[in-house]
């Protein structure tokens, strides 16, 4: 048995660095795998390390508290700063016309969860505890399933709970199961207090995708018939007209050329052109009509090649100052960035990992694809620096003190939204500093599922000691009760009038709520129902703000009312 000495001290030593490590990668490999098991088809995903973390710490299998503090607070920065980093290009972008009415309704959904908290404790719970707010808060967080919330508001109560935060982790783990199947379940509920028939909404689908043109790249050969552009230069063409196109190539009496902004137009010629599917009915009537042409047939040999941009020196300049028709002699037609083909204007910023499609002479077509890079190799190593550099800025920014009125402290940000406000900000203009943003997605889901999991995990241990005791003999069952209020209430009220007040087609509907709620499980199931990208468009365009106010609510809430 003494051999085996060595085996039951990996165990319960637990100040050694082997015990901590051996602890972490049992509590996640369990929770993950768990967290693979559906329920009613509903999986709670990688949400299972905190339970596994849970029983690990109730049992005693448990690490010192300075360490589980430090895993928990560097896994917090590093998913939030990720999550930033990846919302980033699109945050702003995301308040087109529509996209301002989906983040309202968003946003006063987020508004009322809070609202529907606060009537919870006040009904349910003793307001002279000065632990049921905090807990509250976490049972908010698990009824809105958002983990980040949850971390915000775990690091901002340490500021209030100098001597020792509840362990609001608890109320989380009530809540968060009933809060996945409630969002689902008053997802399908709008549908019957609306009336809607799936059917209907799909028809209506498919009708506005063949009746709006979108800003797709849209390729025709055309014949100058206009005699108005005998002897005009393509530069003064393209002024008069006010609208975006890009002359690929050009047959002029049987001699194909790459044109630039100072080639002639002639009575006859014949031209490649790349445009705005939404504009390329008022060029042809203004230019002339379409031809069939082959021009792979001409006598002078060209080439149409897709160039990648790995080359940090091009992050950020614009097509125009790249100059590619005047000094390469090459044209580019279309930019394809996150897989999403977009039309080449002449202001629109390059960013490393974009996908630039370049026509001309093979040689000239060869010179522009090493002046970009085009190494797929360069593209998949890591930008480290930026991730570091990032965490840094955010950390500083998040310990800046800002002073407000009525406050006895100044308020931080601290080190979920320092973070991720500077994560969005580097995403979306790292470039204008020559700052290389790009991460390929798997890169970004692995350090941002890595610092998740770890959060999740010492949180778990950290609050495993008293769970049960939280749960059975506490207030467990109305946190449970309240979160489900907390879930569906929001939805029950911000659903019916999406959809009769702004006419919100359902399956956008379903997708705003999922990203409203940033919960994959809920958007899992709008896809289901659907065959078009409705859902996958209305979570994408409420999931960046969504997340951005989930994590900065948490912090004022707790700063402003648990003090």
């Amino acid at each position: 048995m003494d051999s085996f000495h060595w085996l039951k001290d990996l165990f319960v030593t637990t100040d050694s660095v082997a015990h901590i490590v051996l602890l972490y990668a049992i509590v996640i490999a369990i929770g993950v795998y768990l967290g693979k098991i559906k329920f009613f088809g509903i999986s709670l995903g990688v949400t299972f390390v905190l339970f596994a973390g849970i029983i690990a710490g109730h049992i005693g299998f448990t690490a010192p508290i300075p360490i589980l503090t430090f895993v928990q607070d560097f896994g917090l920065i590093l998913f939030v700063f990720m999550i930033g980093m990846q919302v980033g290009p699109g945050f702003f972008e995301s308040f087109g016309k529509q996209g301002i009415k989906l983040n309202g309704l968003a946003a006063s959904a987020i508004l009322l969860n809070i609202i529907v908290m606060f009537a919870c404790y006040y009904i349910f719970f003793d307001t002279n505890n000065t632990t049921a707010l905090p807990m509250m808060v976490g049972t908010l967080y698990g009824a809105v399933t958002n983990t980040p919330g949850l971390g915000a508001a775990n690091e901002a109560l340490t500021t209030v709970f100098p001597n020792g935060a509840p362990q609001i982790a608890s109320a989380y783990a009530c809540a968060y199961p009933l809060g996945v199947l409630g969002i689902i379940n008053a997802t399908i509920l709008i549908r019957y207090i609306c009336k809607v028939r799936l059917e209907k909404e799909e028809e209506e689908l498919k009708a506005r995708e063949e009746t709006n043109a979108n800003k797709k790249p849209y390729k025709m050969h055309l014949e100058v018939t206009n005699q108005y552009l005998e002897g005009k230069t393509l530069l003064q063409v393209h002024d008069f007209l006010n609208r975006d196109f890009v002359v690929s190539r050009l047959v002029h009496q049987g001699e194909l050329c790459i044109p630039n902004r100072d080639t002639i137009f002639h009575v006859g010629d014949q031209m490649l052109i790349v445009c705005a599917e939404a504009d390329y009915e008022a060029i042809v009537a203004f230019i002339g009509p379409k031809i069939d042409i082959d021009f792979e047939q001409q006598d002078q040999p060209m080439v149409c090649k897709r160039v990648l941009i790995t080359n940090p020196k091009i992050n950020g300049k614009t097509l125009a100052s790249m100059h590619f028709s005047s000094v390469h002699g090459v044209n580019v037609t279309r930019v394809t960035r996150h897989g999403m083909d977009l039309f080449a204007s002449a202001s629109l910023p390059l960013q490393v990992g974009d996908k630039i499609m370049v026509v001309g002479p093979e040689d000239a077509v060869d010179r522009v694809s090493n002046q970009m890079g085009n190494s797929m190799r360069r593209l998949n190593a890591p930008n480290i620096a930026t991730i570091f550099v990032g965490i840094f800025l955010g950390l500083i920014f998040g310990m800046f003190p800002f002073a407000i009125p009525g406050m006895p402290v100044p308020v931080k940000l601290g080190l979920a939204g320092g973070p991720l406000i500077i994560a969005i900000l580097i995403g979306r203009y790292g470039y204008k500093i020559h700052l290389v943003t790009y991460t390929t997605t798997s890169a970004n889901m692995m350090l941002r599922e890595i610092g998740l999991v770890l959060f999740l995990a010492s949180v778990g241990i950290k609050a495993g000691a008293n769970f049960f005791e939280t749960v059975i003999e506490g207030d467990g069952l109305l946190y449970v009760l309240t979160g489900f209020l907390i879930t569906i209430i929001p939805i029950l009220i911000i659903g019916p009038i999406a959809r009769i007040r702004y006419k919100f087609n359902y399956f956008i509907i379903a997708g705003m709520v999922a990203g409203t709620y940033t919960d994959p499980p809920a958007l899992a199931y709008a896809n289901s129902i659907c065959s078009k990208e409705a859902p996958a468009l209305g979570y994408s365009t409420v999931y960046p703000l969504s997340m951005f106010l989930r994590i900065f609510t948490a912090q004022i809430i707790v700063l402003f009312f648990c003090g």
